[in-house]
């Protein structure tokens, strides 16, 4: 294999990076199951599959990174940190690697804890139902009148709550490409 050399991906260039494969150990061989380890430090090599958003153009790409990274959910926004790109060359085949430093979730640093998945149980008792975000838990048994001014209603979350992008997604024509416009 000869590499041709690593270049540097400027990151913010792009809208957005979405997750649209979950982090996969890389194999050296597929029939054996043997995983691909990082010569210096041993740990395991992982594939990820990120969409970069640019404009109307979209590209799909596996990009390798040492170690598993944690939180990611497949659609949600991700950060690539030290994205690179590599050419290759191999008996008659040839292509470009992509390799990041770090792959985490948007909104949160390098290495920080993921958030605390949204089926955790809560510190709030079992029995408690709060109808909006501040409001005080009452029990499910108690009665408007049981409480005067206490708010009632769906326990609707606000529109701009974490989750909520309202972005349909998937509305693009996926695998187009457009011969050799702005390349």
């Amino acid at each position: 294999m000869v590499l041709v050399r690593s270049i540097p991906v400027d990151t913010s260039a792009f809208t957005a990076w979405l997750c649209v494969a979950g982090p996969e150990p890389r194999l050296v061989d597929a029939a054996t199951g043997e995983v691909r380890r990082d010569r210096q430090s041993g740990q395991t090599v992982y594939s990820v599959g990120l969409c970069g958003l640019r404009g109307r153009d979209s590209s799909v790409v596996q990009v390798s990174v040492i170690g598993e990274p944690v939180g990611l959910v497949v659609g949600a926004p991700v950060v690539p940190v030290g994205l690179e790109a590599s050419a290759w060359e191999r008996d008659g085949r040839s292509g470009v690697a992509w390799r990041a430093a770090s792959i985490h979730p948007a909104g949160q640093s390098p290495g920080a804890e993921p958030p605390a998945p949204a089926s955790a149980p809560s510190s709030a008792p079992t029995d408690a139902v709060v109808s909006s975000p501040g409001a005080v838990p009452t029990s499910p048994d108690s009665s408007p009148s049981s409480s005067p001014g206490a708010p009632t209603g769906s326990a609707d979350s606000p529109a701009g709550s974490p989750g909520s992008s309202g972005a349909s997604g998937g509305s693009g024509s996926r695998g187009s490409r457009r011969g050799g416009e702005g390349r």
